[in-house]
């Protein structure tokens, strides 16, 4: 979203980014200089701690209880842009005669999953071995988002969420993807504009200098100057995101299967999780593994050094990856990442998937020869050279002429029209 708010900066559109309070600090060092201005969400009372079903129930609250009164702050707003899992803001909006923009944080393909497998509409058996829907590739049950089968009682709210956008997409103006890859059947469903990748489109054009120029953190500068010391397409970059988190046996073989590839490897261990490490792997790391908390990850996988990212297969990462040319190890944990793993292995073939025993755990042997198969391995040649066509590909998308670049510039016509 930041990002977008970027692009539409940048080509003189004023935005105004509503957030919560206690994100906003970290929003506005990556809005530093961008001209994007930050309103913290007024609020009556204090965020639940812990459970993030509760935490989204609480934040719907506040949304509604508030909403009047952040628009008639800004009598000039015109449109709003809003997270498309928060849907049930649309009829809000309309009701103060506002257009609304739906941006998905999701790929195509789920939402696409999520309508036809509706569990109050679908009339669709999750029984068989596959499954088959309109445009998608032949899925089986792993394939699927995790809500549609397997965490739709441990996530109600989280799951509700996302089966609502069935209906409630259909009444907002515009559906924004961040992707240059599209489900064609959905376009029969809804009013759609792929608009992605966002990131590349300032990134690559280096039209983003309030945040280069601005030099990286501490840990960041440590990443890129250990980068620096590496040959080119020799490190694993492993990273979970910013939710993901792995049991302390599956971190130990994690742990064990990365020094068995015997390759170079940037892992990002967030704070929380370092105590799942296990003791011994500190002392094996030697000149061959960087641990840390945080890094730029668009700077880490532009790096020439590196040559694979092991990732959970969030959206973000997986968009990030596939435009800047890194084959990948899919890891997926929930939500979206199963579906993203699939069109990562089958459609795209930009990487390969680790599959865990009966007991649930990925193997350290696992680990290790999935890895070797991209950076060693004849697959892996193939693999790579496909991921320099998807970033082509992304290029050419956000470029002047490319189909993103059309469509944000038409997005922002529309908006000056009645």
């Amino acid at each position: 979203m930041v990002h977008f708010s970027k692009c539409l900066v940048s080509r003189r559109v004023n935005v105004t980014i509503f957030t919560l309070d206690f994100v906003c600090m970290s929003m506005l060092s990556d809005c530093n200089g961008s001209l994007i201005n930050i309103e913290s969400i007024p609020h009556d009372e204090s965020p639940p701690n812990g459970n993030i079903d509760d935490l989204l129930e609480w934040y719907q609250v506040q949304i509604t209880n508030n909403f009047r009164a952040i628009v008639e702050k800004f009598s000039d707003v015109k449109v709003l842009i809003f997270d498309s899992l928060a849907s049930w803001i649309i009829d809000l909006a309309h009701q103060l005669g506002l257009k609304v923009a739906a941006f998905s944080p999701i790929p195509c393909a789920p939402s696409a999953i999520y309508y036809h497998m509706h569990p109050e509409t679908s009339k669709i058996p999750l029984d068989g071995s596959t499954l088959s829907l309109p445009s998608l590739p032949l899925l089986e049950k792993e394939d699927l988002p995790s809500f549609v089968y397997q965490h739709r009682d441990l996530h109600p709210t989280i799951a509700r969420l996302f089966f609502g956008l069935t209906i409630n997409l259909k009444k907002a103006d515009w559906l924004l993807f961040n992707t240059f890859d599209v489900i064609n059947w959905l376009r029969t469903q809804y009013s759609i504009k792929t608009i992605g990748p966002t990131f590349l489109t300032m990134y690559l054009d280096k039209q983003l200098k309030d945040v280069k120029e601005n030099g990286l953190s501490p840990s960041g500068e440590t990443c890129i100057k250990w980068l620096d010391l590496r040959e080119i397409g020799s490190v694993i970059y492993v990273s979970f995101g910013s939710l993901a988190s792995l049991g302390e046996k599956q971190m130990e073989e994690l742990a064990s299967g990365l020094l068995m590839t015997n390759c170079y490897f940037l892992w990002i261990v967030r704070t929380s999780e370092v105590h799942k490490l296990p003791k011994e792997f500190m002392s094996k790391l030697s000149k061959k593994g960087l641990i840390v908390n945080w890094c730029a990850q668009l700077d880490v996988l532009a790096h020439k050094s590196v040559g694979c990212f092991f990732t959970h297969c969030g959206w973000n990462s997986t968009l990030e990856s596939l435009s800047l040319g890194v084959p990948m190890v899919g890891m997926p944990q929930w939500a979206d990442e199963p579906t993203n793993v699939k069109f990562i292995m089958d459609i795209w073939q930009t990487g390969i998937r680790v599959k865990a025993g009966k007991d649930g755990i990925i193997t350290r042997e696992v680990i290790a020869s999935s890895i070797k198969e991209i950076m060693e391995g004849g697959k892996g040649v193939m693999l790579k050279e496909n991921a320099i066509k998807w970033k082509q590909l992304a290029k050419e998308a956000i470029n002047e002429g490319g189909s993103s670049n059309k469509n944000i510039e038409e997005f922002i016509q529309s908006l000056y029209t009645k």
